[in-house]
Parts: C-alpha cells; sequence; structure tokens
C-alpha cells in the first residue's frame, strides 16, 4: 500500500469543516471538506479512501496548508492524480501539492505544530471583496498593546479561558510558539485600494475548540479597555473572563509543521 500525503487550499465558506460529518444548513445539510475530497479520491482511484486530516477546522474557516494522507493501492502517478483531483474537485478546493510518504506517517499524529492566522479589517467601510476572509472592525485599534499583550500567552499554559464549550478535548494545555499582531498596510491583491489589515498570527503545538478566535476576540476587548489585561484572563481559567468568539470567517490554517 501507498502511503499519499495531500497539502490542500480552501475556501471554507460554503462547508461545515473539515471532518466528516452531516451539517445541518436551514432545513438540508452541507458537506464537508473532508468527505468532498474523499468522494472525488474514490472516483479517481475506484477503490475507498479514508482521507486522514491534520485537524479539524471549523465550520466557514479557510486554509491554504491543510495536510492529510490517505493509502491506497492504484499505481496513478502523483502528477496525474493531483491534475485528477483538481479537474473534478469544486472551485474553493485545490490540491496544491502531493507527495508519497514512508508508511507510518500520520497527518494528524505526526503534526509538531501548526500556524493559524486570524484577519481584522479595521478602516472605515468593509471592502466586499473582503468580506469573505476578514471580521470588520471600523472602530481604532491600540495594536501595539495588543501585540503586547498578546505575548502573555506564550510558553506552556492552561488556555481553558479560550476554549469554547463543546470541546472533547481531555487537557486544555497547550504550547504557544509564537503569537504576533501586526498591521498590513499593503493590498493583498494589486487591484485592491489600500486597505488597513490587522493580522493575529498563531503558531502553537495544538489548538482548543475556537481557541484564536477567542483570543482575538479578548485581544479587541483589551484594545478597548473592557477587559484589563491578558495575564488576568489566562490565570482564570475561565472562558467567561475572555472576550466574544470572533466570526469563523476571518480564520485561516496557514501551515503544518512535521
Amino acid at each position: 500500500m501507498r502511503n499519499i500525503k495531500l497539502t490542500i487550499e480552501y475556501e471554507g465558506t460554503n462547508y461545515g469543516g473539515w471532518q466528516k460529518q452531516r451539517v445541518k444548513k436551514g432545513n438540508g445539510s452541507i458537506n464537508t471538506i473532508q468527505e468532498t475530497i474523499e468522494q472525488v479520491l474514490e472516483r479517481v482511484l475506484r477503490e475507498k479512501v479514508n482521507l486522514i486530516g491534520s485537524g479539524r477546522t471549523d465550520s466557514g474557516v479557510h486554509a491554504l496548508g491543510q495536510v492529510a494522507n490517505f493509502k491506497t493501492s492504484s499505481p496513478l502517478g502523483l502528477k496525474s492524480l493531483q491534475n485528477a483531483l483538481n479537474s473534478l474537485l469544486p472551485r474553493d478546493i485545490m490540491v496544491r501539492e502531493v507527495e508519497e510518504v514512508e508508511e507510518g506517517f500520520n497527518a494528524c499524529y505526526w503534526a509538531k505544530s501548526k500556524v493559524y492566522c486570524y484577519t481584522i479589517l479595521n478602516e472605515e467601510f468593509l471592502s466586499p471583496f473582503l468580506a469573505r476572509y476578514t471580521y470588520f472592525y471600523p472602530y481604532p485599534l491600540n495594536l501595539r498593546l495588543m501585540d503586547r499583550e498578546a505575548r502573555c500567552l506564550l510558553g506552556k499554559n492552561d488556555l481553558r479561558s479560550f476554549c469554547a464549550s463543546g470541546s472533547g478535548a481531555k487537557t486544555t494545555i497547550r504550547t504557544i510558539k509564537s503569537i504576533s499582531v501586526q498591521k498590513l498596510d499593503t493590498p493583498p491583491y494589486p487591484f485592491f485600494p489600500k486597505s488597513r489589515l490587522v493580522v493575529i498570527r498563531v503558531e502553537a503545538d495544538g489548538f482548543l475548540y475556537k481557541m484564536v478566535r477567542n483570543i482575538a476576540g479578548t485581544l479587541i476587548e483589551i484594545s478597548r479597555g473592557k477587559i484589563k489585561g491578558m495575564e488576568e484572563v489566562l490565570k482564570a481559567k475561565d472562558r467567561r473572563k475572555a472576550g466574544p468568539t470572533l466570526p469563523a470567517h476571518g480564520l485561516c490554517l496557514l501551515k503544518v509543521n512535521y
């Protein structure tokens, strides 16, 4: 059996997150990223496939570097497999890289860290081009304060204050390896007007349910003066002491490190 590793980009707006499950939407249901890719893989390879992801992303969350692997007995070449997948997948999912890896590789268990970013559009009016990928916040932000307070989370800590209810995690202790809050004044695409984007970037050995979105909401509340400081929230180990959960569409999985 061959073990194939995929690096995947997706625009998560139309999906119920990564993990295969039936997600209700109104009177119907919506697909997940995992099951959409599995269905195409099975069509291409003509065999049952179990796609293992590096971790879940919630409904509406995007990814530039999600990683997954699967086992197959098919002799199909890697480039041919990539071309077939990208020709059959919906336009909001794309396989960026296909590799054959050692038999024991597991996209979930072998991951050493992941990098997420949360993007805030901090200007007077909402750009329709950025509405799906940013959280619109038209009020002043103290970025220097936010960056300083974010660094209180560096290292190994109990991050219970930032874990939403419904988490199945056995422990709320995680190690944040890097975290920053930075202004990105350069537009993401040449044809955009200059936009004031604020990017909260977090690398950790693991993430709790809605952790980055809760950290981002807390940092905004600190900037507003509604929360005294991040150290106080961290020590409380109480979700009620942290800020609100910001919307999923501002969050993106950038990279998985192995």
